[in-house]
């Protein structure tokens, strides 16, 4: 059962929140979103994804 899993891959991660794998690499790169290395494999915890979704990730002044 899919409730089981409790960490996806990029690929995977990018497909839940409805992004391009890049964009995930970019967010665990900046720390927006937590990770970890398995192997050769980065892995993304579920509760992470689930964690960003509820954050306010709204543009500041500075970053331009």
């Amino acid at each position: 059962m899919e409730s089981d899993v409790l960490a996806v891959s990029v690929k995977e991660a990018a497909r839940r929140l409805g992004v391009c794998d890049r964009t995930v690499v970019n967010l665990i790169s900046g720390k927006e979103l937590v990770s970890r290395k398995v192997g050769r494999r980065r892995l993304i915890p579920v509760k992470a994804l689930e964690n960003f979704m509820r954050t306010d990730h709204r543009i500041k002044k500075n970053d331009f």
